[in-house]
C-alpha cells in the first residue's frame, strides 16, 4: 500500500503545483487587466473632468440668472393676476353703472309716453270736444229747421220713421 500513498502524493503535490501555476498564470492576467482597467478609467476620468468643471461652471453661472428669471416670473404673476382683479373689478363697476342707467333710461321713457299718451288725451278731449259740441249745435239747429219744414210739408216717410221710434 505503500507505493500507492507515495503516487497519490506525487500526483498530489503535481496538481497543486499545476493550480500553483493556473493561479500564478490568474494573477498575473488579471494584474494585467486591472492595469488596463486602471489606464482606461484614468483617460476617460482625464476626458469628463474638464467636461464636469465646465458644466459646474456654466450651473454655477446660470444659478443667479435662473433664480433672477424665477424672481421675474413670479413678479409678472403677481402683478398680472393685481391687473385682472382690476380689470374685473372695472367691468363689473361699469356694468352695474349701465344696468343702472338703462333702468333709469326706462323709467324716463315709460314717463315720457304716460305723458305724451296722457297729453295727446287731453289734447283730444279739449280740442275736439268744443268741436263736438259745435256739430252737435249745427245738428240741433238743422234739426230745428228741418221740423220746421216739416210742419209745414210733412211726408210720410218722415212719420212711418217717427212712428218707428215709438
Amino acid at each position: 500500500m505503500s507505493g500507492w500513498v507515495d503516487a497519490f502524493v506525487v500526483i498530489a503535490a503535481a496538481a497543486i503545483v499545476i493550480q500553483m501555476l493556473i493561479l500564478a498564470a490568474m494573477f498575473v492576467q488579471m494584474r494585467a487587466a486591472v492595469q488596463q482597467f486602471t489606464r482606461i478609467a484614468t483617460q476617460l476620468q482625464s476626458r469628463i473632468d474638464p467636461i464636469l468643471l465646465r458644466t459646474n461652471r456654466i450651473l454655477e453661472d446660470s444659478e443667479d440668472r435662473i433664480r433672477s428669471v424665477m424672481s421675474n416670473a413670479a413678479e409678472l404673476t403677481e402683478i398680472a393676476r393685481g391687473q385682472a382683479q382690476k380689470v374685473d373689478r372695472i367691468f363689473t363697476d361699469a356694468v352695474e353703472r349701465l344696468r343702472v342707467q338703462i333702468i333709469k333710461a326706462d323709467q324716463i321713457l315709460t314717463g315720457t309716453l304716460e305723458v305724451i299718451e296722457q297729453a295727446g288725451s287731453t289734447f283730444r278731449a279739449k280740442l275736439w270736444q268744443p268741436f263736438h259740441q259745435a256739430s252737435a249745435i249745427l245738428k240741433g239747429v238743422k234739426a230745428g229747421i228741418d221740423f220746421i219744414r216739416g210742419q209745414r210739408q210733412r211726408p210720410e216717410s218722415a212719420m212711418q220713421d217717427e212712428e218707428l221710434f215709438i
